[in-house]
């Protein structure tokens, strides 16, 4: 019994841990002012019939902090990453010499700033509704363990891991979206 009862709390720190690292790559992509290469993740081209991430048919490099350079590996993508770029709506106007893309990041307007603050949050309340999901599945089995024969001490210190796992998670993520509030909010 006290194994399974570990097995679930092992279960639900991966679905916690799994939520927060979800939170934390999603997070990577809001443009904050500076050249950032895993903006463009989610943007995808039309590679000879398969919807292709821009990373996996060219190469990204920043040069400075206010330019990108997008250089395709096959020359015949050059058109379609500059469509996909400007299709995805990210506020880039790439510009293209035939070879590279080159694509200057203009600053961040204020109201987009609080923009950008406020999809985070609501993103880490997702993350966070992730994680009390997991607590709340835990406990849940937990107590079913409890009715098999479980002891009510052992099920209750259970919970209360459970518990202090969940509060961690979610501290992490506070901390996660803090820092990320920072970083958008800077000038």
């Amino acid at each position: 019994m006290i194994e399974k009862a570990k097995t679930v709390i092992d279960a639900a720190k991966d679905k916690m841990l799994s939520a927060v690292t979800y939170l934390d790559e999603d997070l990577k992509t809001y443009r904050a002012g500076k050249a950032n290469p895993a903006v463009f993740n989610s943007v995808v081209v039309n590679y000879y019939g398969t919807m292709t991430p821009i990373p996996q048919v060219a190469s990204i490099s920043t040069p400075d902090a206010k330019t990108m350079l997008i250089q395709p590996w096959d020359r015949n993508l050059i058109h379609p990453v500059e469509k996909a770029i400007m299709d995805a709506n990210l506020g880039f106007t790439p510009q293209n010499n035939g070879e590279v893309i080159r694509i200057n990041i203009p600053a961040l307007t204020e109201e987009r700033r609080k923009e950008l603050v406020k999809k985070a949050r609501t993103a880490g309340e997702n993350a966070k509704v992730g994680v009390r999901n997991a607590r709340r599945d835990a406990i849940e089995t937990l107590k079913k363990l409890q009715k098999e024969g479980l002891p009510e001490d052992t099920e209750k210190d259970f919970e209360d891991e459970v518990q202090k796992c969940t509060d961690n998670f979610i501290k992490k993520i506070d901390e996660i979206l803090n820092a990320k509030e920072k970083e958008v909010m800077t000038v």
